[in-house]
């Protein structure tokens, strides 16, 4: 078995595509997939699985969502060992004057190509400092991710990927979480 997370764009925001947690969480139990936990209301599920591709799991969780609720919800699935990569390679959490509270990771869905990389125009006026690597946009913003010009959407124009943002205690949460359930006695 493997641990998985999975992040959905776009639910439960502004009052649209709206999820409950616990039919969220039976969705994916009714599934198949095992040791079903969910974090906060955004959109972020923990579970087990046999060992499977994440663009499968992606795929099968975007269409029974479709076909349960009825929203077109992009989802993004990350293995347990990806998560701690990404929290083990972040280059903001090295320095010490930065404050862990404004620190985002942004998950693609996939790794961009590198000539969508070298065109990001400069944004004027936003504090905001970025790092792209492999699947992730490690984000610092001092001024706050509601006052960035830098969010998913102008990430998603500029790499031509999908992409869903997670604030760095959320990301460090599911870590534990996931990591939790892959010790877990009940396995």
């Amino acid at each position: 078995m493997e641990t998985y997370i999975a992040v959905l764009r776009g639910i439960n925001v502004s009052g649209h595509n709206i999820i409950k947690m616990d039919a969220l969480r039976k969705l994916f139990e009714d599934s198949g997939y095992g040791y079903v936990r969910t974090y906060i209301q955004s959109g972020n599920v923990i579970f087990a699985n046999v060992k499977t591709a994440a663009e499968k799991l992606e795929k099968n969780i975007s269409e029974k969502i479709l076909n349960t609720f009825g929203y077109d919800v992009p989802v993004i699935v990350r293995d347990l060992n990806e998560i701690k990569k990404l929290i083990k390679d972040n280059p903001f959490t090295k320095n010490a004057g930065q404050d862990l509270k404004n620190l985002y990771a942004i998950l693609l869905s996939n790794e961009p190509a590198k000539e969508s990389t070298g065109k990001i125009p400069e944004v004027p006026n936003d504090s905001t400092i970025y790092l792209i690597k492999g699947k992730t946009v490690y984000l610092y913003c001092p001024g706050g991710y509601g006052n960035t010009k830098l969010t998913n959407a102008f990430f998603e124009k500029h790499l031509r990927v999908t992409a869903t943002a997670r604030n760095w205690k959320t990301i460090c949460e599911l870590a534990k979480i996931a990591e939790d359930i892959r010790t877990s006695d009940v396995r």
